[in-house]
């Protein structure tokens, strides 16, 4: 297909939430039509779009109870059907796809996106999926203008934007060598997961040596320059004491995404130029990247108590080993609440349990209060600060937040953002205004701590 020409008429929708009816999808909706029509808000447009009408309908009720709900198209569409996406993808100029794992079923929706020129964000935490889908569609995404944005949930803009919230306090001559992030989930009832999330770990097991090979079969990218020594391998189990919290580390996506933007910016240092951007918007992208410093970073699960640890590892343990083979995931996905002690079923959470659900991330920086102790063989950092991002559930509340924010900025500020490509969040997003945009939604980005440590 040829590239989308300026005088192309508009499509009919601003967006389309794709897999609108399931357990994220139907929340998303509901965010969606708080900014649906609204004073100042680019969102004019909205359809659904799924394989059963029916439950689109259900949903779309669901989403606006006790109001009636308002006359949203409904569109038929299905994965499995190349040219039910190819015809959604005309429709509008944004697609939000919800439908997971996305291992099994996003790969059409790139490729229809990628085809048509079409926008797509997703709220995917699967890195062999997201680097696929750069290997096979950045080319030709780059080509006809369409952006294509794994990751823009709680997977793992949290972690991207807390990092680099987290460098920016290290104001010169201050040099950060290190983060560790330490996610904590909290809830007055009982906390539990999206089924899809753990059918999506448990596919990640099963295909750990695809991401090896797909990484061995591209050619390698500069890595970003980090000064000082790289981090200590430290305990299996660790105490910080200084945020109260047993940790392990969290085999997630977020230090993936976040190794991929610092690629981006090693070979692009001003960052990603927008497709028609104001020299306003120039002058703020590169202050905005001149700020973030490469860093060592980690991802760690923490828990108030040693106990959940235990829990926590448990649960690894059963994914890890049970995924490795067919029957054990048949074991793990006929039975998730058993082999993950409850933490998930297939029916998902209450909206009680929902409500009552938050997280907290906190941001461990270390590094240098003189960027020239480097130079002199300085080994051990002698500076800590470390910064928090904290909000609502992270599955069901924080995801459709974020994702609707990104929506929203692609749709008011498209010309400003790279002209098309597949790329982690964090590169795209790092120098608009979402961070201010999720703190007035809930989500809270602070500083607790700057201090000197001993050596």
């Amino acid at each position: 297909m040829p590239e989308l020409q300026p005088n192309t008429p508009s499509p009919p929708y601003d967006l389309i939430i794709l897999g609108a009816s399931g357990f994220t999808g139907k929340y998303v909706v509901k965010e969606a039509l708080k900014f649906l029509n609204t004073p100042s808000s680019p969102l004019k447009s909205l359809a659904l779009a799924g394989r059963s009408p029916t439950k689109l309908n259900q949903t779309l009720k669901w989403a606006t109870h006790p109001n009636p709900p308002p006359p949203i198209p409904i569109i038929t569409a299905d994965t499995t059907e190349p040219p039910s996406l190819h015809r959604l993808c005309t429709q509008t100029k944004l697609i939000l796809n919800c439908v997971g794992p996305f291992r099994l079923y996003g790969e059409p929706v790139v490729a229809a996106c990628a085809e048509t020129g079409c926008d797509y964000l997703d709220i995917c935490g699967e890195p062999e999926f997201m680097e696929r889908m750069e290997a096979k569609y950045h080319d030709r995404a780059v080509e006809v203008g369409s952006l294509v944005i794994s990751a823009c949930g709680f997977d793992s803009v949290p972690a991207e934007f807390g990092l680099m919230f987290n460098s920016r306090q290290w104001v010169d001559p201050a040099l950060p060598n290190r983060v560790e992030a330490y996610v904590s989930l909290e809830s007055e009832k009982r906390i539990v997961g999206n089924f899809g999330t753990f059918e999506s770990a448990v596919l990640s097991v099963a295909n750990a040596d695809k991401l090896q090979e797909l990484r061995r079969s591209r050619p390698r990218k500069p890595r970003p320059a980090i000064p000082g020594p790289p981090p200590p391998k430290g305990p299996t189990i660790e105490q910080q004491k200084d945020i109260g919290l047993w940790a392990v580390k969290l085999p997630s996506a977020d230090a993936i995404v976040v190794r991929r933007t610092l690629g981006v910016l090693t070979e692009n240092p001003r960052g990603l130029p927008g497709s028609n951007e104001s020299a306003e918007h120039i002058e703020k992208r590169e202050a905005f990247w001149s700020t973030v410093k490469p860093v060592h970073f980690g991802v760690k699960i923490g828990s108030k108590s040693l106990l959940g640890i235990l829990h926590i590892m448990t649960v690894g343990i059963f994914i890890g080993l049970l995924g490795r083979f067919s029957f054990g995931r048949w074991l793990l996905l006929k039975f998730p609440s058993c082999f993950s002690v409850g933490w998930f079923r297939k029916k998902g959470p209450s909206e009680d349990e929902v409500r009552s659900a938050s997280f907290k991330m906190w941001f461990v920086g270390k590094g240098f209060s003189d960027s020239s102790l480097v130079s002199k063989g300085n080994r051990k950092p002698d500076m800590e600060i470390i910064t928090r991002v904290m909000g609502p559930e992270i599955g069901y509340l924080t995801t459709p937040i974020i994702l609707l924010q990104c929506a929203l900025i692609l749709l008011h500020q498209r010309n400003n953002l790279p002209k098309g490509g597949v790329f982690p969040p964090g590169i795209v997003f790092g120098p608009t205004d979402l961070q201010e945009r999720l703190q007035e939604n809930g989500i809270s980005f602070d500083v607790i701590s700057k201090k000197a440590i001993s050596s």
